[in-house]
């Protein structure tokens, strides 16, 4: 392993003036610097993690706490697309990310000595349930964290623009002449309750009013739940002109129970979806797009400046837009 002292015989020079010119000091000439560097490059020199962290009380190590409800982890499309602009950001940054969990490790059993255990600079919390918590443990550590879409005190928090994203779709649906037009609602949490709050004010505004038996409960991510719920809304006296899915994921489970009740999409029922994933696409469904790229780089992007602002760090939340994909599974009638 190459070391700071045998870069210092190599060039000529101290142990002192070989780190200042790898960091970057403004003490010592460019072209001694640029010798220095060259050097280093030529030899094969590694910063040393453990020492620099030493030195600035920073690791450069970031964790990410990716734990969601339906155990779907990395196969999970929308959040494994976050995860992928947020790491790819992170990086940039550089910075280093470490997936943090409960399991039993050397660290003990729970997130929070994890994170102490990596010596995390901050942690994201990209998607977990009920990470509440979690999150106000590390905070009270004074580890920064940054959510998507859960709101912590003293966490900053990137959500996706839910409100608009659901009055846009109910309003396209209720322009193709669907007045009869039931929703299968995701898991209680934050995300559903501000889902369902926009989906009945702007039925409200519309004029529409939803008969309780068009409002069904499911899972994100759960096609077997979607499936029940869409059998048992065509099966009504008076069924729905158009279903709108917890996500694009779980339309497929719905899509599933129609063609087993010889029911198609969208002569017999119109369908709309929500995320705005790659499959859906395939089939040109209906959906809200939410722009995983920009959330992912908003939050590295958060939390890079809640480590480098330390304890005068103010969290804020950011808010990004979505967008109606206006696809072929919503019938004009």
């Amino acid at each position: 392993m190459v070391t700071l002292k045998m870069l210092a015989k190599e060039c000529g020079v101290s142990v002192a003036t070989v780190s200042k010119a790898l960091n970057g000091a403004s003490d010592i000439s460019a072209e001694t610097a640029l010798r220095i560097q060259k050097a280093a490059a030529e030899m094969g020199y590694t910063p040393c993690a453990a020492a620099r962290s030493l030195k600035t009380s920073r690791s450069h190590n970031i964790g990410v706490i990716f734990s969601d409800g339906t155990s779907s982890g990395l196969t999970h499309e929308h959040f494994a697309y976050i995860l992928n602009s947020f790491k790819r950001r992170a990086e940039e940054l550089s910075f280093d990310i470490t997936l943090i969990s409960d399991q039993p490790g050397p660290w003990g059993g729970d997130y929070v000595n994890h994170v102490r255990f990596r010596n995390c600079d901050g942690v994201a919390v990209l998607v977990a349930d009920n990470a509440a918590p979690t999150a106000q443990e590390l905070v009270r550590a004074g580890v920064p964290v940054v959510s998507v879409d859960y709101h912590f005190d003293n966490c900053s928090c990137i959500e996706s623009d839910n409100v608009s994203g659901i009055r846009e779709l109910v309003e396209y649906v209720y322009s193709q002449g669907h007045r009869k037009i039931a929703v299968i609602f995701g898991d209680d949490n934050v995300v559903t309750r501000i889902r369902m709050s926009s989906f009945f004010n702007t039925c409200t505004k519309l004029g529409l009013t939803i008969p309780e038996e068009y409002i069904c409960h499911g899972r994100y991510h759960s096609g077997e739940l979607s499936a029940r719920a869409t059998r048992r809304l065509m099966e009504l006296p008076e069924p729905p002109t158009c279903i709108l899915y917890p996500d694009d994921f779980s339309y497929f489970g719905g899509k599933q129970a129609l063609e087993d009740m010889c029911l198609s999409v969208p002569e017999d029922v119109s369908v709309a979806g929500y995320d705005g994933i790659s499959v859906g696409r395939v089939v040109s469904l209906t959906t809200v797009q939410q722009d995983t790229e920009a959330i992912g780089i908003a939050a590295a992007n958060e939390l890079a400046r809640a480590v480098e602002e330390g304890r005068g760090y103010l969290p804020r939340t950011q808010v990004i837009p979505c967008s109606l994909i206006t696809g072929a599974t919503v019938r004009k009638i």
